[in-house]
């Protein structure tokens, strides 16, 4: 088992000290938080063992969850990796790109594995389908949020837009070569609503769409490629798939058929594949700790999570 340390004990952090408590793959040592009122207050709550200082804990982990908010990520991540620790660090990587590209070469320099908590990769909807999507010209996202005053310190393109732009880039096998967007501060100092039309070198183009002052939730994706139509709800955990292939001759009484201009007809087949539901934050922790004993490349590398912050900040640099 890896010894595993919290730094950051919010919202999230008491999430990820539950869960890394539950794991097989990790012994949990404890947490250090900055607010050591609050630290106290968790550990008499829950049992947690509080550490004083960032180093103590530290240098008590193989692995160190880092779940502070963004603007620490950075400080808190070349601590760990330069004491040979593996990092676990929430997303965004960064606060900036420079400093996300930083993290990714001290890891390399120290030998350590990182992985970035891009959690809707371990959704079961998009692990349903993900092998389904191949080659898809148009992409399609919404992700809309009630107001809530936690994450607000960021714009609503590092809140929320993050988790669509991960999961496109994983499935887009092709360089970004133009954005085009726009946002729009409502409530908060920053961007509460933004939208952005991503090209790609293959022809592929993604919009998005991110509010966090909605009044319903939504999360939902769709993917359009020849023949096929791929559709995730990351909220509800459901997933669709809708085929296009040749009209047999002889249908079936109750087949979906269409007939283009040139007369060629083509039936449409619907699918729902069998979504099996987990909890995404204890799957990515684990198949991280898969990762470090296998040495392999993690699901989200540092790499990734820095392409993605990159993205993420072309299309808050368009707003201005």
């Amino acid at each position: 088992m890896l010894k595993a340390g919290v730094l950051g004990a919010g919202h999230l952090g008491k999430i990820h000290l539950k869960l890394l408590q539950q794991s097989s793959a990790y012994e949990l040592v404890g947490f250090f938080d900055s607010n050591a009122a609050a630290a106290e207050a968790i550990e008499k709550e829950f049992g947690y063992k509080r550490f004083p200082t960032m180093e103590a804990l530290i240098n008590a982990c193989d692995m160190v969850d880092v779940v502070t908010p963004t603007l620490h990520h950075f400080e808190c991540a070349k601590k760990v990796i330069k004491a040979g620790k593996h990092l676990f660090i929430e997303k965004p990587i960064t606060n900036t790109v420079e400093e996300a590209n930083i993290i990714r070469d001290l890891a390399k320099k120290y030998k350590v594995r990182g992985q970035v908590g891009q959690v809707e990769r371990f959704n079961p909807a998009f692990l349903a389908i993900k092998n389904k999507i191949k080659n898809p010209l148009f992409i399609e996202a919404h992700r809309l949020a009630e107001f809530n005053p936690r994450g607000t310190d960021v714009s609503v393109v590092l809140d929320l837009m993050i988790h669509d732009i991960d999961a496109i880039l994983s499935v887009v096998d092709s360089e970004v070569t133009a954005i085009h967007s726009g946002g729009v501060a409502v409530i908060s100092e920053t961007p509460d609503i933004a939208n952005a039309r991503i090209e790609f070198a293959n022809g592929c183009v993604a919009n998005l769409t991110a509010s966090r002052i909605s009044m319903k939730s939504m999360r939902k994706v769709r993917f359009f490629q020849k023949d096929a139509y791929i559709s995730v709800d990351f909220l509800e955990k459901k997933c669709e798939v809708v085929k296009m292939k040749d009209a047999p001759e002889n249908p079936e009484d109750f087949a979906m058929i269409l007939t283009n201009a040139e007369g060629v007809k083509k039936q449409i087949y619907f699918n729902n594949p069998d979504v099996e539901q987990n909890n995404a934050i204890l799957d990515e922790l684990e198949a991280f700790a898969h990762s470090i004993h296998t040495d392999t490349v993690p699901v989200v590398s540092l790499t990734q999570g820095a392409e993605a912050l990159r993205v993420a900040m072309k299309i808050i640099e368009n707003f201005k």
